[in-house]
């Protein structure tokens, strides 16, 4: 039996969310939502990690796998001190979507997966 070079449902699926997480932070610098200066160019810096993520779970690199594991981990982390530091209830969907991803993410299956 063969090993497929695809990767796995939800792989894709953390990979066009990194990818979408990215393209809303440069639409958000694109569009004046954020301070001039040192503020866009750390979401831009961000955003070109999220990207990278991205691409590299899809193509199935191990570096992608490391750096969309930590990128949902630090997204899970913001989330959950947003909600109980500053008491902003809609983080806790994102929080909780990217606690999903990091336990997906270290499975067993996904990482056998990666080349």
């Amino acid at each position: 039996m063969t090993e497929s070079k695809l990767p796995l449902p939800g792989m894709a699926a953390i990979a066009l969310w990194m990818l979408a997480l990215a393209v809303l932070g440069v639409a958000g610098v694109l569009s004046g939502h954020y301070p001039r200066g040192g503020t866009r160019i750390g979401i831009l810096l961000l955003c070109t990690v999220f990207a990278l993520a991205g691409l590299g779970l899809i193509r199935l690199r191990r570096w992608g796998w490391a750096l969309s594991l930590g990128a949902v981990f630090c997204c899970m982390c913001f989330g959950w001190y947003s909600l109980f530091r500053f008491h902003q209830g809609q983080w806790v969907v994102m929080a909780v979507i990217n606690l999903v991803f990091f336990l997906y993410l270290v499975r067993g299956e996904v990482i056998a997966r990666l080349r």
